[in-house]
């Protein structure tokens, strides 16, 4: 008797990893902003802690390549969508949601690709690789559309952003260092034991 593809363990596991990311990828810069807001900030915490990228990482660590970038391509359109359905601020802001899709799907695919190929690498060094990896894809992006395509849209398609983008999110790069490697290794942990 054959078994549906959804009724597939490891496609529920996979797909829940997903689903979950996806919400948190949703629910943490909306924490960020709603800080930013009261502190007066505005969205500087969002900009400089990167909220959405940990949920997407996480999600590639845990359930691979295939699951990295899929969490990664919908944390950006879902937040797009909800936050402009509710009459808020669009996040991200409709310029950035191509830039801000491909380095998220950048981050979460090489983090799963690089747990793949070797699963006995620390994932400090994964995350670092991915972290690398995820920031040339939206540098590329961002050339192909400035000096290929020749759009000329606000400043975060200017070159410089680039670099200015990788500065301000230096204590979130700092934060994802100190917080992703502790929650995989937990969640694999939670994984591995047996249950009573």
């Amino acid at each position: 008797m054959k078994t549906s593809v959804l009724q597939n363990p490891a496609v529920k596991t996979k797909s829940l990893t997903v689903l979950i990311a996806v919400i948190c990828a949703v629910a943490l810069p909306q924490v960020f902003h709603i800080l930013g807001a009261v502190s007066g900030f505005g969205a500087m915490p969002g900009a400089t802690f990167l909220p959405m990228q940990i949920p997407v990482l996480v999600a590639g660590f845990l359930g691979g390549p295939i699951v990295g970038l899929l969490a990664g391509v919908l944390s950006p359109a879902v937040s797009f969508g909800f936050t402009a359905a509710l009459g808020l601020d669009a996040m991200p802001a409709g310029f950035m949601l191509p830039y801000m899709t491909l380095e998220l799907a950048g981050y979460g695919f090489m983090a799963g690709l690089l747990c793949k190929i070797n699963p006995k690498m620390p994932i400090f060094v994964n995350l670092v690789i991915a972290q690398l990896f995820g920031r040339a894809v939206r540098a590329v992006a961002v050339l192909i559309a400035v000096y290929v395509i020749g759009l000329n849209n606000p400043a975060p398609t200017a070159v410089a952003s680039i670099w200015e983008a990788v500065v301000a999110g230096l204590p979130g790069i700092v934060l994802q260092w100190a917080l992703i490697p502790l929650i995989v290794y937990r969640a694999k942990g939670m994984k591995q034991k047996p249950l009573a």
